[in-house]
């Protein structure tokens, strides 16, 4: 089946520039100008990749990537106008697989889109079949691996983005082992995307928030200087 994708960018001329490539290459092609268009579309349609502007009037590109990546597992592309490091991260934060910058290379981002459409399928299959709800416990916790929530002691609960979750489960993987920054680089890419040491830092700081592991004196996620990172909790399943 032809791959399907959607182009959300407010500037007609990128949307027609992409169309073409893309139907050139034989994928099916829907365009949105907006993010609200673009829900509308998906809606109707599922698609493999979805090539998306941040800048976008309206809701914005990175608010549609995060509600995005919380209930489908949708390749994202991100574009922008600018090269800035702090959209980068928190884009791919958000859960984003891979950013390209304007002006954009039409055979790049081609080439970026048929490895990403590829790595989505194969994650497809291999999740095909659906499992059961498997619940994780740690520390007064409950990690609810299928909704990617956080749940409290009192019930309380707290959605985890992409990255923050595959954080937290390289974290309870590797629980009392001290992880540089490279080997959770090499842990939590996310079929494109390569993390760099400042997204691994926000990351870690992002989760402790939602884990109320005080950042000056952490319980759970503690700082070894000039090593990395130790996660002190074990988790046992649900």
């Amino acid at each position: 089946m032809a791959p399907r994708v959607l182009i959300v960018d407010d500037d007609p001329l990128i949307r027609e520039l992409l169309q073409a490539y893309l139907a050139r290459e034989g994928y099916e092609v829907q365009c949105a100008a907006t993010a609200e268009q673009a829900e509308a579309c998906l809606a109707a349609s599922p698609v493999d990749l979805v090539m998306l502007d941040i800048r976008l009037p309206g809701k914005d590109g990175l608010t549609l990537t995060r509600e995005l990546r919380v209930r489908s597992e949708v390749g994202i592309i991100l574009i922008t106008g600018r090269n800035d490091e702090v959209d980068r991260i928190v884009g791919l934060e958000c859960g984003a697989d891979d950013y390209v910058i304007k002006p954009l290379n039409p055979r790049e981002l081609v080439s970026r889109a048929k490895n990403l459409v590829r790595r989505v399928r194969h994650a497809q299959a291999q999740s095909a079949p659906a499992a059961k709800q498997q619940l994780r416990q740690f520390a007064g916790w409950t990690l609810d691996t299928d909704r990617r929530r956080l749940i409290d002691r009192a019930g309380g609960e707290t959605l985890l983005t992409h990255g923050e979750y595959q954080l937290l489960c390289v974290f309870l993987r590797n629980a009392g082992h001290t992880l540089s920054r490279d080997q959770l680089m090499d842990q939590i890419r996310n079929r494109e995307w390569l993390p760099n040491d400042r997204s691994i830092d926000v990351l870690v700081g992002r989760l402790r928030r939602k884990l109320h592991d005080d950042p000056a004196e952490p319980q759970l996620i503690i700082t070894i200087h000039g090593a990395g990172y130790l996660f002190t909790a074990s988790a046992g399943d649900g």
